[in-house]
Protein backbone atom coordinates (compact mmCIF):
# COMPACT_ATOMS: atom_id res chain seq x y z
CA UNK A 1 0.00 0.00 0.00
CA UNK A 2 1.33 3.42 -0.91
CA UNK A 3 2.57 5.60 1.92
CA UNK A 4 0.14 8.41 1.13
CA UNK A 5 -2.76 5.95 1.27
CA UNK A 6 -1.59 4.56 4.60
CA UNK A 7 -1.38 8.08 6.05
CA UNK A 8 -4.82 8.97 4.69
CA UNK A 9 -6.36 5.77 6.07
CA UNK A 10 -4.75 6.35 9.47
CA UNK A 11 -6.12 9.91 9.48
CA UNK A 12 -9.65 8.67 8.75
CA UNK A 13 -9.36 6.00 11.43
CA UNK A 14 -8.15 8.54 14.00
CA UNK A 15 -11.21 10.67 13.20
CA UNK A 16 -13.51 7.68 13.73
CA UNK A 17 -11.73 6.75 16.98
CA UNK A 18 -11.82 10.37 18.17
CA UNK A 19 -8.08 10.12 18.97
CA UNK A 20 -7.37 13.87 19.12
CA UNK A 21 -3.60 13.73 19.68
CA UNK A 22 -3.03 11.15 16.95
CA UNK A 23 -5.31 13.04 14.59
CA UNK A 24 -3.40 16.26 15.20
CA UNK A 25 -0.07 14.62 14.34
CA UNK A 26 -1.50 12.95 11.24
CA UNK A 27 -2.86 16.29 10.05
CA UNK A 28 0.59 17.83 10.51
CA UNK A 29 2.08 15.04 8.39
CA UNK A 30 -0.56 15.49 5.71
CA UNK A 31 -0.05 19.27 5.65
CA UNK A 32 3.73 18.91 5.29
CA UNK A 33 3.29 16.54 2.35
CA UNK A 34 0.76 18.85 0.68
CA UNK A 35 3.15 21.79 1.10
CA UNK A 36 5.84 19.86 -0.77
CA UNK A 37 3.32 18.83 -3.43
CA UNK A 38 2.38 22.46 -4.01
CA UNK A 39 6.05 23.43 -4.26
CA UNK A 40 6.59 20.58 -6.75
CA UNK A 41 3.70 21.83 -8.90
CA UNK A 42 5.47 25.18 -9.24
CA UNK A 43 8.34 23.37 -10.96
CA UNK A 44 6.01 21.53 -13.34
CA UNK A 45 5.61 18.27 -11.41
CA UNK A 46 1.81 17.87 -11.25
CA UNK A 47 1.95 14.41 -9.68
CA UNK A 48 3.40 15.72 -6.40
CA UNK A 49 6.55 14.54 -4.71
CA UNK A 50 7.71 10.93 -5.02
CA UNK A 51 7.49 8.51 -2.11
CA UNK A 52 11.21 8.90 -1.33
CA UNK A 53 10.58 12.60 -0.74
CA UNK A 54 7.63 11.77 1.54
CA UNK A 55 9.95 9.52 3.55
CA UNK A 56 12.46 12.36 3.78
CA UNK A 57 9.69 14.68 5.05
CA UNK A 58 8.72 12.16 7.72
CA UNK A 59 12.35 11.67 8.74
CA UNK A 60 12.83 15.40 9.06
CA UNK A 61 9.67 15.74 11.14
CA UNK A 62 10.79 12.98 13.50
CA UNK A 63 14.24 14.55 13.86
CA UNK A 64 12.72 17.98 14.62
CA UNK A 65 10.55 16.51 17.33
CA UNK A 66 13.48 14.63 18.83
CA UNK A 67 15.40 17.91 19.12
CA UNK A 68 12.35 19.66 20.58
CA UNK A 69 11.85 16.91 23.17
CA UNK A 70 15.50 17.23 24.21
CA UNK A 71 15.15 21.02 24.53
CA UNK A 72 11.97 20.68 26.58
CA UNK A 73 13.66 18.20 28.92
CA UNK A 74 16.58 20.54 29.44
CA UNK A 75 14.08 23.32 30.18
CA UNK A 76 12.23 21.17 32.70
CA UNK A 77 9.05 20.91 30.60
CA UNK A 78 8.58 17.14 30.77
CA UNK A 79 4.91 17.40 29.76
CA UNK A 80 5.85 19.01 26.44
CA UNK A 81 8.72 16.56 25.95
CA UNK A 82 6.29 13.67 26.38
CA UNK A 83 3.91 15.23 23.80
CA UNK A 84 6.79 15.43 21.29
CA UNK A 85 7.66 11.77 21.93
CA UNK A 86 4.04 10.77 21.27
CA UNK A 87 4.21 12.60 17.94
CA UNK A 88 7.47 10.81 17.11
CA UNK A 89 5.75 7.46 17.74
CA UNK A 90 2.97 8.33 15.26
CA UNK A 91 5.44 9.58 12.63
CA UNK A 92 7.67 6.51 12.95
CA UNK A 93 4.72 4.22 12.14
CA UNK A 94 5.10 5.34 8.54
CA UNK A 95 8.90 5.22 8.34
CA UNK A 96 10.68 2.04 7.32
CA UNK A 97 12.65 0.15 9.95
CA UNK A 98 15.87 1.95 10.86
CA UNK A 99 19.05 0.09 9.95
CA UNK A 100 21.25 -1.08 12.80
CA UNK A 101 24.80 0.22 13.09
CA UNK A 102 26.17 -2.96 11.51
CA UNK A 103 23.70 -2.78 8.62
CA UNK A 104 24.53 0.90 8.08
CA UNK A 105 28.25 0.15 8.03
CA UNK A 106 27.70 -2.67 5.53
CA UNK A 107 25.53 -0.41 3.32
CA UNK A 108 28.22 2.32 3.36
CA UNK A 109 30.96 -0.16 2.44
CA UNK A 110 28.80 -1.60 -0.36
CA UNK A 111 28.02 1.88 -1.72
CA UNK A 112 31.71 2.84 -1.72
CA UNK A 113 32.53 -0.33 -3.67
CA UNK A 114 29.59 0.16 -6.05
CA UNK A 115 30.59 3.73 -6.90
CA UNK A 116 34.27 2.85 -7.00
CA UNK A 117 35.04 5.69 -4.60
CA UNK A 118 38.70 6.17 -3.82
CA UNK A 119 38.97 9.69 -2.43
CA UNK A 120 36.99 12.28 -0.50
CA UNK A 121 35.94 13.82 -3.84
CA UNK A 122 33.69 10.80 -4.40
CA UNK A 123 31.81 11.37 -1.15
CA UNK A 124 28.86 13.06 -2.91
CA UNK A 125 28.37 10.09 -5.22
CA UNK A 126 28.38 7.67 -2.28
CA UNK A 127 25.93 9.76 -0.23
CA UNK A 128 23.70 10.19 -3.29
CA UNK A 129 23.56 6.45 -3.84
CA UNK A 130 22.79 5.83 -0.16
CA UNK A 131 20.03 8.45 -0.15
CA UNK A 132 18.50 6.84 -3.20
CA UNK A 133 18.40 3.41 -1.60
CA UNK A 134 18.01 4.06 2.13
CA UNK A 135 16.02 7.28 2.56
CA UNK A 136 14.26 7.11 5.90
CA UNK A 137 16.19 4.05 7.01
CA UNK A 138 19.42 5.66 8.22
CA UNK A 139 20.52 8.89 9.86
CA UNK A 140 22.55 10.71 7.21
CA UNK A 141 23.98 13.01 9.89
CA UNK A 142 25.89 9.97 11.14
CA UNK A 143 26.52 8.44 7.72
CA UNK A 144 28.36 11.51 6.36
CA UNK A 145 31.23 11.31 8.85
CA UNK A 146 31.37 7.51 8.41
CA UNK A 147 31.80 7.86 4.62
CA UNK A 148 34.33 10.66 5.10
CA UNK A 149 36.40 8.49 7.46
CA UNK A 150 36.46 5.56 5.04
CA UNK A 151 37.47 7.74 2.08
CA UNK A 152 40.18 9.72 3.91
Amino acid sequence: MALRTRISDALKQAMKDKAADRLSTLRLISAAIKDKDIAARATGNDDGVPEAEVLAILGKMAKQRMESARAYEEGGRLDLAEREREEITVIEEFLPRQLSEEETTAAVDKAIAEVGATSIRDMGKVIGLLKGKYTGQMDFGLVGPMVKERLS
